[in-house]
């Protein structure tokens, strides 16, 4: 599903990834790890289309990031915090974003935001949510449009041990589907429950650990 092949990103003289390689399959959830600062966001971000690598491949679903697609489609994304509309409720804010691509309708919107513990009635706007309520709603963006692929950088912060448990089990349950996964995390816990391959990044430098 995801191809990366010799990717490499120098930014302001200084190199954030360095001949990266990795093969993440389709079914499967693949977990990155690595210090703050090690690049895991930047490759994340280069899958996205999001950042232009300076050298190498990335395929995503057959297409060529950057030279088939800028974007490629069916990805749903959580990178970093999740930037809304602060004077918004959530609801409005899903329904917004539902309209940029124009594939679903409030129904979907509606049950997305049930599925990640959140009510699509509650007028509260955003910015008067706690923090585990926002990257709820971030988690609702990311599937409500049913996406093949999930890319998800630290998906579970602020959520409480509730919240967590509750992810997990979406997580696995959208992995039974076919759904192609990645998703880094700083708890050993969360990698150990939910991947079937971990890879490790630290300077720039991507190594296999397990799984593959």
């Amino acid at each position: 599903m995801i191809k990366i092949k010799n990717v490499s990103l120098t930014i302001k003289k200084t190199e954030i990834l360095k001949s990266v390689c990795a093969e993440f399959d389709k079914g499967r959830i693949h977990g990155l790890i690595g210090r703050n600062g090690s690049g895991k966001t930047m490759l994340m971000k280069c899958i996205c289309g999001f950042v232009k690598m300076t050298s190498g491949e990335i395929t995503v679903d057959t297409k060529r990031v950057g030279t088939d697609v800028d974007f490629p489609k069916d990805m749903g994304i959580i990178i970093e915090t999740p930037g809304f509309i602060p004077y918004y409720s959530g609801y409005k804010n899903l329904k917004l974003l539902a309209g940029l691509n124009n594939i679903i309708g409030k129904n979907e919107v509606r049950e997305a935001m049930q599925k990640v513990g959140l009510d699509p009635d509650l007028k509260r706007h955003v910015k008067k949510y706690s923090l585990g309520m926002r990257q709820r709603l971030g988690l609702a963006q990311a599937i409500m449009e049913d996406p093949k692929i999930l890319i998800l950088d630290e998906p579970f912060n602020g959520l409480d041990k509730d919240g967590v448990k509750e992810m997990r089990e979406y997580l696995l349950s959208y992995k039974q589907q076919g759904k192609t996964i990645i998703i880094a995390s700083h708890s050993s816990e969360d990698i150990d429950i939910l991947c079937d391959t971990v890879s490790e990044m630290d300077k720039g430098i991507l190594t296999a650990l397990s799984g593959f």
